[in-house]
């Protein structure tokens, strides 16, 4: 299908932010409609709460980023972006207004920021719009598991005694090195420093070690929580334990985590601590399976 001759496609800039945040909550509000499910919040609320950040920083951190454009009212209708991890190329987002999906608008913002040739492994955190999956697999890519929100009340909770807690500094490279260790053998492809010290900026960060051994990392804040990894997924529940008293210490009312399908030891924690699974369901995407997501929680939300 031929795009409108109107619609022109350029790079973004940091300008474009709050517009292709429009079209996101547009798409992402409008698919929930169609599901039946309801999503809090206006586009201005959910930019004054999280997005402004997240989308100030994907802005300039992003490996490729273009923006849809409508020539005649200089509207941008859809966006896409990626970021890149040595090998690791990853569609952080890929949206198109509501009422002009379907029309090849989608398909040109896919080739430009996800392009067939770039990265070792492609991945995509996708929803369950069927439309986007067929361009996904179209792409290259193949449905993986599941990625399930879990959201609860968090209560204050004591860790397991034999687990040390360490509080991160953003200065303190040494410490921030053990946590890409960490999340290399549970991912193959850390994130640096740099994207490190921006989730500290928003986030308590935390090492877990036992016996004087680090086992793994967690970070939480008042704007969410994740990533969190172990190098054993039983030490999985001692750190989510620290995760949820330290959200009910900052003040968090109700605490969502993102939990791959596949990650049985935190869906059964968080289960019996009272979590529930939302009925809204993305899927990890990606042209070859890698990593270990049976002892790892991305950031949430999964931008990251």
């Amino acid at each position: 299908m031929q795009t409108s001759p109107s619609i022109t496609f350029r790079p973004g800039t940091a300008d474009d932010n709050l517009a292709c945040h429009s079209v996101m909550w547009q798409a992402i509000t409008h698919l929930a409609r169609q599901r039946n499910l309801s999503l809090e919040g206006s586009a201005d609320e959910w930019w004054a709460g999280n997005s402004n950040a997240e989308f100030t920083y994907l802005s300039r951190a992003a490996a490729a980023w273009w923006v849809a454009e409508d020539s005649a009212t200089g509207q941008i209708i859809g966006y896409a972006r990626s970021l890149e991890r040595g090998g690791l190329f990853e569609l952080t987002e890929f949206f198109v207004q509501p009422d002009l999906q379907a029309k090849g608008v989608g398909r040109e913002l896919l080739s430009r920021a996800f392009p067939a040739s770039r990265g070792q492994v492609r991945s995509i955190i996708a929803t369950t719009d069927v439309r986007a999956l067929a361009r996904y697999y179209t792409a290259g890519t193949a449905a993986r598991f599941p990625m399930l929100t879990l959201t609860g009340t968090p209560a204050e909770v004591d860790a397991p005694g034999a687990l040390e807690i360490i509080k991160l500094d953003a200065t303190n490279a040494d410490r921030l090195s053990e946590v890409t260790v960490v999340e290399r053998a549970a991912l193959g492809y850390p994130r640096g420093l740099a994207e490190l010290r921006w989730i500290l900026e928003r986030r308590e960060g935390y090492l877990y070690r036992r016996n004087g051994q680090t086992v793994g990392f967690g970070f939480v804040g008042k704007s969410g929580a994740g990533p969190i990894a172990a190098l054993d997924p039983d030490e999985l529940p001692g750190e989510l334990l620290h995760v949820e008293s330290r959200a009910h210490a900052l003040g968090v009312e109700e605490l969502s985590l993102q939990v791959p399908g596949v990650n049985a030891v935190a869906a059964r924690h968080l289960l019996g601590r009272g979590f529930r699974i939302d009925a809204w369901v993305n899927l990890l995407m990606s042209n070859r399976p890698f990593g270990q997501f049976d002892r790892f929680i991305p950031f949430s939300p999964t931008f990251l």
